[in-house]
């Protein structure tokens, strides 16, 4: 065959796809109407990994590489997920590192709903106001946002899902502002931070804001000639402005993990996570012996931190999460079986777990 007919015979194959790639999404957005009405949550991770292991088996059969197939279905699901009338609420103005981690979850089409504080998001999530929260939970430079795993203490809200985003730090100003103009620089506490190096050396005055978007779209309405802001790079693009700087991170292995928050629980997917929150008797040994049946009944531990009990002073809630889900038998025995030495214990969500992405780069 001559070019020109290979090429119509691409053409003609191309319609076809199209055609294909119209009726799935017509089901999924039926799907995603009979889930809302059902009250049956949207993520289904289980369902999303046999997929997946069936265009791979039939790649396979037909010779063609299986990643490469694999690569174009996940982004084929992703526009699956966010035909269905999916609602999140996160932290900042459009534009945020939030909202950024919401539309790679979930697809380009979510709908997000942007909320003035982490309180909010629980409380949105919390009364059914939006389908699902997202709220950053950890950098890898900063460590654990705090305020965000108080608030789990104080909302009848689960985490159905995790994801990691790699952090780019931009340094952003108004049209016609350079990098020897500015004088003050406006950015949430947590993005100054990982930013110390870069900044130390601009000599500038910091300012800290309740958001990252938020400092630009502010520097933006203000009209500030001598001030800039650090956010992603989308917050410049969506509130006009213009990259002075980009990567002023420290790190370049600079991310920070999201928890997804909903009403809902989400069924084993064959690789999952778990999060629980605990508190032990103020006495020696106590931590231990919790630990200790963890370890016994071989539990994977991922991570551990204390945060105060708010309660009384020096004694501490001990948040941790382990690899496995609350629901498979074999770690429901191990959480039974902890019970006894906690004075409280409350999971918070099982999961499944984000993909190393740093390790993919």
């Amino acid at each position: 065959m001559s070019i020109d007919e290979l090429r119509e015979k691409i053409d003609a194959t191309d319609r076809e796809l199209v055609r294909l790639l119209a009726e799935r999404l017509k089901a999924s957005r039926v799907i995603g109407e009979e889930k809302n009405s059902a009250g049956v949550p949207v993520l289904d991770a289980a369902r999303e990994r046999r997929v997946l292991e069936k265009v791979r088996a039939l790649a396979a059969g037909l010779g063609v590489d299986e990643r490469d197939v694999e690569r174009v279905y996940e982004r084929v699901i992703e526009v699956s997920k966010s035909v269905q009338h999916t609602t999140v609420a996160f932290q900042g103005e459009p534009g945020a590192f939030s909202e950024q981690a919401a539309l790679e979850f979930f697809g380009r089409n979510v709908t997000t709903c942007p909320r003035e504080s982490f309180d909010d998001v629980f409380t949105a999530v919390a009364e059914e106001r939006t389908r699902f929260g997202i709220v950053p939970v950890e950098n890898s430079s900063e460590g654990s946002i705090s305020r965000v795993y108080d608030l789990f203490l104080d909302h009848d809200v689960r985490v159905c899902g995790e994801t990691a985003l790699r952090i780019v730090h931009c340094l952003i100003a108004r049209e016609g502002v350079s990098l020897g103009d500015v004088r003050r620089v406006y950015s949430h506490p947590q993005a100054l931070g990982q930013c110390r190096e870069f900044l130390s050396h601009l000599g500038c005055e910091l300012i800290p804001t309740y958001d990252t978007a938020g400092s630009v779209k502010m520097v933006s309405e203000q009209g500030y000639s001598d001030a800039a802001a650090v956010a992603g790079a989308r917050a410049a693009e969506l509130y006009g402005m213009r990259v002075i700087a980009t990567g002023i991170e420290d790190s370049k292995n600079n991310y920070t993990r999201f928890f997804i928050l909903s009403k809902r629980d989400v069924p084993p997917s064959g690789a999952d996570k778990t999060s629980m929150v605990f508190s032990v008797r103020h006495e020696p040994g106590a931590l231990y012996s919790a630990l200790r049946v963890l370890a016994e009944r071989g539990v994977n531990l991922t991570k551990i931190e204390s945060r105060p009990t708010r309660q009384k002073p020096w004694e501490y809630n001990f948040y941790l999460d382990f690899e496995g889900h609350r629901l498979d038998p074999h770690f429901g025995e191990a959480l039974e079986s902890v019970k006894p030495y906690c004075l409280f214990l409350r999971v918070l969500g099982s999961y499944p777990q984000a993909k190393p992405v740093w390790k993919t780069l």
